[in-house]
């Protein structure tokens, strides 16, 4: 791809804006909030316990320990001796496990299936998504395909304990080159933004030889675990996968790279994908075609027409009955399981070299 060059004059001349409004706790807060997450009366006979904790956690968000644990980055670095968190360390890891995965021809073609729908019975609704039911069929189609199938179920973010992803903090818009891959942004032991999803996602989405969302929509968008993982999969379309070339944050360092010429890898580039959009009334259409312009932008490649769905269940009915009209519904299930079997198929052709010709030319414009 084309890198935007600028000349060292302009490099010289970097500005980084600043004049945001300072977000800084006071002790005070900041124990009224810490205090907040043990509301349960089963903590009420652990305050020793709880003060001594609390200190320090303070101590660690005003002395701002990001990273309290790191290590020189080594080898495979622009500068190994830079001291780099382990926690990136270990999920930059991850993924070249799975980058090894991918390319290993002696193994299954994989499709990672993803399930965007936020309900479940495990949570508040106290039923199962339609959803999940399509996913369902969608994967029991992809096996008889002798597809090896990696269910993502984003519900786990409504119902289960702990399971966080945290949104993204917009690097990218800064310089590109500040959008470390994989994302270098959580976790944040200072901010107690810890035990971030995304570090196992990451590697999922790189050992996949195709992609199928499976999503409802919600408000006309997707709803918000799905947008959350969208947001937070930036650092694969451009993202920096050496932290030591901006010197780990720095603006003004990512800034004279990015205008020195980038090449904005594309980390997911060539993979198949399909879409599936359900709705009640309206919306599926606007949000069939923003995965789609997303996935594409990303380089990867979607199946064919049939492989991108957008249909409503139960069109103005009550949501009380939706899952009888999905019952009656089994030509909307067999389109489902035909896109299952398309993003098969070109998965398969990708992993042969067929590209068809469409990935012969060079893109103009970087990111």
């Amino acid at each position: 791809m084309a890198s935007k060059r600028r000349g060292a004059r302009e490099i010289d001349l970097i500005e980084v804006r600043k004049g945001g409004t300072s977000v800084q706790l006071t002790r005070d807060e900041f124990r009224e909030r810490f205090r907040s997450r043990f509301r349960d009366p089963g903590f009420d006979d652990l305050g020793g316990a709880l003060d001594t904790i609390e200190q320090a956690a303070w101590e660690a968000y005003d002395a701002y320990r990001k990273s309290p644990r790191t290590r020189p980055a080594g080898a495979g670095f622009a500068h190994p001796e830079q001291e780099l968190a382990v926690d990136w360390l270990e999920a930059r890891a991850a993924i070249h496990r799975a980058a090894r995965l991918h390319a290993d021809r002696s193994l299954p073609t994989r499709v990672l299936v993803v399930a965007g729908a936020a309900r479940s019975d495990q949570t508040c609704p106290g039923e199962i998504s339609k959803t999940s039911r399509l996913v369902a069929a969608a994967s029991a189609t992809l096996r008889e395909e002798r597809i090896d199938v990696d269910l993502l179920d984003l519900s786990r973010l409504t119902s289960e304990y702990g399971r966080v992803i945290y949104p993204c903090k917009g690097c990218v818009s800064t310089a590109m080159p500040l959008c470390h891959w994989p994302c270098s942004c959580y976790p944040n032991h200072a901010l107690g933004q810890t035990g971030d999803w995304m570090n196992d996602i990451y590697p999922r989405w790189v050992a996949a030889h195709g992609v199928l969302i499976v999503t409802p929509v919600y408000w006309y968008q997707a709803p918000s675990p799905l947008k959350l993982m969208m947001d937070r999969l930036v650092c694969a379309d451009g993202g920096n996968p050496d932290p030591t070339t901006t010197g780990g944050k720095d603006p003004a360092r990512a800034k004279a790279v990015e205008l020195g010429g980038w090449s904005y890898p594309r980390h997911l580039s060539g993979r198949a994908f399909g879409v599936v959009v359900h709705g009640d009334t309206a919306g599926a259409e606007n949000l069939r075609r923003i995965l789609t312009d997303w996935l594409t932008d990303m380089d990867l490649v979607p199946a064919g027409a049939i492989a991108l769905l957008d249909r409503y269940i139960g069109y103005y009915e009550p949501y009380a009955t939706s899952h009888d009209a999905l019952d009656d519904d089994d030509e909307f299930v067999a389109e489902v399981e035909n896109v299952a079997r398309a993003v098969a198929s070109r998965a398969a052709q990708l992993r042969r070299g067929d590209d068809r010709g469409e990935r012969a030319f060079t893109p103009v414009r970087p990111k």
